[in-house]
C-alpha cells in the first residue's frame, strides 16, 4: 500500500530541520571568520578582500530576480539544493584561489549561494506546509539556525587555536562537507505538488509583485527594521568598548546572551506571538527594539565600571525580546502573503530588503558611530518605528490569511495533512 502524505510529513520535517541545522553550523563557522578566513587562504590584503566581498555581494544581488523565477519554475527544493551545492563548491575551491580574479570568482559563487538560500528555504517551507503548520516550521527553522550559528561560532573559535593556515584549511574542508551534507538532506525531501498556473490574461511575474503595494510596504518595513538586527553584530561591539567602556571579551557576551535566548525561546515565543495579527505583533517587536535603542543611548551617561556590564546585559535582554516578538510574525507574514504560484518571486523581492540592508549597513553604521555616542541609536530607533508604522498601514490591505487570525488558521488546519 502506498504511503500517505501524512505518513511522509514527519520525515519531511526532520530532513528539512536537519538541513537547516547543518547549514547554520557552516554559517556559524564562516561568518565570524570571513575576513581572516579569506586572508589566510588567499594571502590577499584585507582591503582587497573587503572590496572583493562587497563587489561579489552586489553582483549576487543582481541574480536575485532570476532566483525567484527559478523557484517558481523549477520548485524551491531544486533551488535550495543548488544553492547549498554552490556554497560547498565555493568553500572547497577557496584554498586554491591563488589570484585576485580567482578569489572574486569563488566569492561570487559563495555569495550567490548564500543569498539564494534564504528565499529558497522559506519558499520550500511554504510549499510543504500551510497555515499554523507553516508558522511552526518557520519558527523551528529560525530557532535551530540561531543554535547552529552559536555552535558554529564556538567551532570557529577552536579553529583559531591552530597555527598558520592549518585551521583555516580545515575550516574550508568542513564548510564544503557541511553544505554538501545539507544539500543531500534537502534532496531527499519528497517532491511537493506543483503550484497552479495563473488564469489566462491575469497579470503575472514580477509585474504583479511590483503592483502589490501592501507587500512592497511590508518589504520596506523589513528593510528599515533589518538595520536593528544588523547593528548588533556591526556596531554594538564598537559602542560597548568605546563608549560604555566594556573590555573586548565582555562585549562578546552580549552576542552570546542574544544567541542563546533566541535559540532557547524562539519556538515557544513564536507560538505566543503568532496567536495575534502578524503585522501588529511584528510592529510591537519593532517598538521594543526602539526602547532598547533608547536604553543603549543612555548607558554611557548613567552607568560605569562594574555596573556597566549588568546594565548592558539587561538592555541586551530587552533587545532580544524585541527580536523574539518581531521575527516570527514578520517572517510568517512575508511567506503567508506571497501567492503560491509566485512565491519565489515574492520572497526574492522580500529578501532584497535584508540583502540591501547588509550591503548598506557597514557604511551607514560607520558614519553614525563616528557622529557620536547617541546618534546611532537615535537614527536606528527612528528607522524601526517607521518600519512599525509601515506594517500597521499595510495590514488593512493584506489578505486575512496573511495577517493571521485564529479563524483563518483553524480553517487551514484540515487541509495541512494533504499538503505536506
Amino acid at each position: 500500500m502506498p504511503s500517505t502524505s501524512a505518513d511522509r510529513s514527519a520525515p519531511t520535517r526532520r530532513r528539512l530541520i536537519a538541513a537547516s541545522l547543518v547549514g547554520s553550523l557552516g554559517d556559524g563557522i564562516y561568518v565570524p571568520l570571513t575576513m581572516l578566513f579569506v586572508h589566510a587562504l588567499t594571502g590577499l590584503s584585507l582591503t582587497a578582500i573587503g572590496a572583493g566581498l562587497t563587489l561579489a555581494g552586489l553582483c549576487a544581488l543582481a541574480v536575485m530576480p532570476a532566483v525567484g523565477v527559478a523557484i517558481d519554475r523549477f520548485g524551491a527544493k531544486r533551488v535550495v539544493t543548488g544553492a547549498l551545492l554552490l556554497r560547498a563548491a565555493g568553500f572547497a575551491a577557496y584554498p586554491f584561489a591563488d589570484s585576485y580574479p580567482a578569489f572574486l570568482g569563488v566569492a561570487l559563487v559563495v555569495a550567490v549561494g548564500m543569498w539564494a538560500s534564504s528565499p529558497g528555504q522559506q519558499a520550500l517551507i511554504g510549499e510543504i506546509a500551510r497555515g499554523a503548520e507553516r508558522d511552526r516550521l518557520l519558527a523551528w527553522d529560525r530557532s535551530l539556525r540561531n543554535a547552529g550559528m552559536g555552535v558554529g561560532s564556538l567551532a570557529a573559535a577552536g579553529l583559531l587555536a591552530f597555527n598558520g593556515t592549518t585551521g583555516f584549511t580545515a575550516a574550508a574542508a568542513a564548510l564544503a562537507a557541511l553544505f554538501a551534507l545539507a544539500a543531500a538532506l534537502v534532496s531527499r525531501i519528497p517532491a511537493v505538488r506543483a503550484t497552479p498556473r495563473p488564469p489566462t490574461g491575469q497579470q503575472d511575474g514580477y509585474r504583479q509583485v511590483l503592483a502589490d503595494r501592501p507587500y512592497l510596504l511590508i518589504t520596506a518595513a523589513s528593510f528599515l527594521i533589518a538595520f536593528g538586527y544588523t547593528a548588533q553584530a556591526m556596531a554594538l561591539p564598537v559602542f560597548l568598548t568605546r563608549d560604555v567602556g566594556l573590555p573586548d571579551a565582555l562585549a562578546g557576551a552580549v552576542f552570546a546572551v542574544n544567541t542563546a535566548l533566541v535559540a532557547l525561546l524562539g519556538v515557544p515565543i513564536a507560538r505566543l506571538t503568532l496567536r495575534g495579527r502578524r503585522p501588529r505583533t511584528a510592529a510591537l517587536g519593532a517598538v521594543v527594539f526602539a526602547l532598547s535603542f533608547a536604553a543603549f543611548a543612555l548607558l554611557p551617561q548613567l552607568v560605569s565600571g562594574s555596573r556597566a556590564l549588568v546594565a548592558t546585559l539587561a538592555v541586551a535582554v530587552l533587545y532580544t525580546v524585541g527580536e523574539l516578538v518581531h521575527s516570527a510574525p514578520a517572517q510568517s507574514l512575508s511567506v503567508q502573503a506571497a501567492p503560491d504560484r509566485l512565491r519565489g518571486r515574492y520572497l526574492s523581492v522580500y529578501q532584497l530588503s535584508w540583502s540591501l540592508c547588509r550591503t548598506i549597513a557597514p557604511l551607514l553604521l560607520g558614519l553614525l558611530l563616528e557622529a557620536g555616542a547617541w546618534q546611532l541609536w537615535a537614527v536606528l530607533a527612528l528607522m524601526v518605528l517607521t518600519g512599525a508604522t509601515a506594517l500597521l498601514r499595510a495590514e488593512p490591505a493584506l489578505p486575512s490569511h496573511a495577517t493571521g487570525t485564529r479563524a483563518t488558521d483553524a480553517a487551514a488546519a484540515p487541509r495541512q495533512a494533504g499538503l505536506r
